[in-house]
């Protein structure tokens, strides 16, 4: 996507542009609310530049706003907060046209109890048993919500926290996906993110049912988070 938005941004404006994400994400997770941010000498007004990069980008990369901000505003180290979903169809059939956007799961799991074990995540936490990679000591996060919502057959789970480590949330609905089938009770996800041990958590989920939904700034200063999702 970087390559794609920085070529496009070129060619418009005449100028060799580098664009700074909000948040990067893995290959094949999604992002609806992603935010950029670029410095350029171009005189061309921000719906003129949106309206030739959207015509030059790829059918899966779209522009939805775009407007001029402050010198010191930088789309990641601004950002106050961020917010992902993990999409899962729990049931016996699967959605093809959705294989991209979702995680199908075909037996049936226990919603309470994966609720029950949610909860224990929010707030500030060492989340160094569900990152990807060293945390070189830097693992805690604030998680201000977490909550699973039914459509369904699907299992919405909706996360917001001021930042994230690489794969966290991967590794937190892998190891939720374990209560929910029974595999490990509620109460030992807690004991998993105290112990900060990798290996005792759940296997990263499948990245197509996740997306990055949005990016919060509200004029406080972010913590730097190099390793996001």
């Amino acid at each position: 996507m970087q390559g794609e938005l920085e070529r496009a941004l070129g060619t418009i404006t005449g100028e060799a542009v580098r664009i700074v994400l909000a948040g990067r994400t893995d290959a094949g997770v999604h992002a609806t609310g992603q935010v950029i941010s670029f410095r350029t000498g171009t005189r061309l007004d921000p719906a003129t530049i949106r309206r030739g990069v959207n015509a030059l980008l790829p059918q899966d990369i779209a522009i939805r706003d775009l407007g001029e901000v402050g010198e010191d505003f930088h789309a990641r180290f601004s950002a106050t907060g961020r917010a992902y979903e993990y999409r899962i169809r729990c049931g016996a059939h699967r959605e093809p046209l959705e294989r991209h956007r979702e995680h199908w799961v075909p037996q049936a799991l226990d919603q309470g109890a994966m609720e029950r074990a949610t909860r224990t995540l929010v707030g500030r936490h060492d989340f160094a048993a569900f990152a990807t990679g060293p945390t070189l000591g830097r693992a805690e996060r604030d998680v201000r919500r977490a909550a699973w919502h039914r459509e369904g057959t699907l299992l919405r789970f909706g996360i917001e926290a001021n930042a994230f480590l690489r794969g966290m949330v991967r590794a937190i609905v892998g190891t939720l996906l374990w209560v929910g089938t029974g595999h490990i009770a509620p109460e030992r996800v807690g004991e998993i993110m105290s112990g900060r041990d990798r290996s005792q958590a759940g296997p990263n989920a499948p990245a197509a049912g996740l997306s990055l939904v949005e990016v919060r700034y509200d004029g406080q200063a972010s913590e730097t988070s190099d390793d996001d999702e």
